[in-house]
């Protein structure tokens, strides 16, 4: 048995005529061989046929709409022009199906998800919000004494009663929008009744928008840095313009610096107590930004800062972080949760911003180490569209490094998102309170049948200085949210729990 989903042409049609009828026994009309030709002449990709052993066995027939000149309330009629076809227009946004159906003789075969799966295609390639149509309920007559439409459709979603028509277009990831009255006058089997129903192309692009569109394959170079001693701000520069260097060399879109990667300069203040110097280590911060702001637009990279102590107006001192973009422009983000050796030793202050960024490679969010591992963060976060989070970190002990990186796993799955952590490794002898440090820096992605099985895309060596370089696709997670066995985003009983901001 050879079957082929082709281009419907007009030597099918008697073919087409032949199958229709056997489909539709009980109804006394068939599609014009004029109607055909019409349609295969307005719109040639939107006509398909499907044929075994080259006899034509079914089709699907579709036109492009303008959808919001018809709205959810239309009827068949309205919607194919009186059956003419004129509402067809290339400048439309929904692909709109008139007609899909196979030979009862062939039906098994699973070949109505064959054409299904080309529609959607043809959709995709077209870059239409989705496709629309009416759906029949011919098994409804059947229960139409005892239940209503909406009683019905409830019934079929649950599997309660089995619907062939319906429950074959639920399985096509297809969801019911509404239910139309005398949306096909004569369909005595579904007692004049309709299912609207739609799929969304997850990769639709606004075409006015589209210049602003990121990327979909984004690179990452994360940066496993080595605690050295450094003769003052410019050997710390150099330092930081080496790994920028390097990750612009192999095209990474960010490059991603750890938590306090700037501590060795506190060398030059161990004579002092813990807070004192932690404050003169903060007077460094806005000239390292502006270094950073030169380095993103010189190598054209997007630059997670990692994080440095600031100290506010108000006399607070913050563990804060910038995303600084390839065109200069720069946000803040800050620790939310400081440790209690931070407050102990230093005096650090929590910050209140919680907030994703776009960038011409999608949205992110940033969490600085102890932040992962609340997960109401990650799940705020995720809710304002993130795809990629990043996680700068500085961890002594490998008992706070498995902290982190099991936490920024965790975030990676239940938020069906990409999570990238970056932390320092080496030793400080002579900077009081950072004198070792472990790290594995890593790119985490949710586990599913498109990514590594153990959530892993990509891990450096251990405690060594270098850089990691990971290739992530944002299509995936599009996908994922759809489509995946689990979609731990969409599944979540709003209804019954929610997280939220304060402020």
């Amino acid at each position: 048995m050879q079957v082929e989903v082709r281009h419907l042409m007009l030597t099918d049609y008697e073919e087409l005529k032949a199958s229709m009828i056997e489909s539709y026994k009980g109804w006394d009309t068939v599609w014009k061989e004029s109607q055909i030709q019409k349609l295969v002449s307005l719109f040639p990709d939107g006509q398909l046929a499907i044929t075994v052993d080259e006899k034509v066995v079914g089709c699907s027939l579709s036109i492009i709409v303008d959808y919001k000149n018809f709205g959810d309330d239309h009827t068949y009629q309205q919607v194919t022009g009186n059956y003419s076809f004129t509402t067809h227009t290339p400048k439309g946004d929904f692909l709109y199906g008139i007609d899909s159906f196979i030979s009862p003789e062939y039906r098994g075969l699973r070949l109505g998800r064959r054409m299904y799966d080309a529609r959607k295609e043809l959709c995709e390639k077209l870059n239409l919000k989705g496709i629309v149509f009416g759906g029949r309920i011919p098994d409804y007559h059947k229960h139409a004494a005892e239940l209503s439409p909406k009683e019905y459709i409830q019934k079929v979603k649950s599997k309660e009663i089995h619907d062939p028509t319906l429950n074959f277009q639920l399985s096509n990831d297809f969801h019911v929008k509404k239910i139309l009255k005398n949306y096909m006058p004569g369909d005595l089997e579904s007692a004049d009744n309709a299912v609207l129903l739609q799929w969304n192309n997850i990769y639709y692009t606004d075409p006015k928008k589209a210049h602003y569109a990121s990327k979909s394959r984004v690179r990452l170079g994360l940066v496993q840095w080595q605690m050295r001693n450094y003769r003052g701000l410019e050997e710390l520069f150099n330092q930081m313009e080496f790994f920028v260097d390097a990750t612009s060399g192999y095209k990474a879109d960010f490059a991603l610096f750890p938590e306090f990667f700037n501590a060795p300069l506190l060398m030059e203040y161990n004579h002092l107590p813990e807070p004192e110097a932690i404050r003169e280590l903060a007077k460094h911060t806005e000239a390292i930004r502006k270094k950073f702001s030169e380095f993103a637009v010189s190598y054209n990279i997007n630059i997670i800062t990692g994080s440095m102590p600031l100290i506010r107006e108000n006399g607070e001192l913050n563990n804060i972080g910038y995303l600084i973009r390839r065109d200069g422009s720069y946000e803040v983000y800050e620790k939310i949760h400081i440790t209690p050796d931070e407050a102990k030793f230093w005096g650090l202050v929590g910050g209140n911003k919680v907030e994703t960024f776009d960038t011409d490679c999608g949205r992110i969010g940033v969490l600085v180490c102890y932040d992962v591992e609340f997960p109401e963060l990650g799940r705020i976060l995720a809710e304002q569209g993130m795809q990629i989070l990043f996680v700068p970190f500085l961890t002594d002990t490998q008992n706070a490094y498995s902290r982190v990186r099991n936490c920024a796993m965790a975030r990676a799955i239940e938020n069906e998102c990409f999570v990238a952590i970056a932390g320092s490794v080496g030793n400080l002898p002579k900077v009081s309170n950072m004198d070792i440090q472990f790290a594995q820096s890593a790119v985490f992605t949710p586990c599913d049948f498109s990514f590594p099985t153990n959530g892993i895309k990509g891990e450096s060596t251990p405690n060594t200085e270098m850089v990691l370089v990971v290739d992530v696709d944002l299509d995936l997670l599009k996908e994922l949210n759809s489509f995946g066995s689990v979609r731990n985003l969409k599944d979540r009983r709003t209804d019954l729990y929610h997280v939220s901001l304060k402020r």
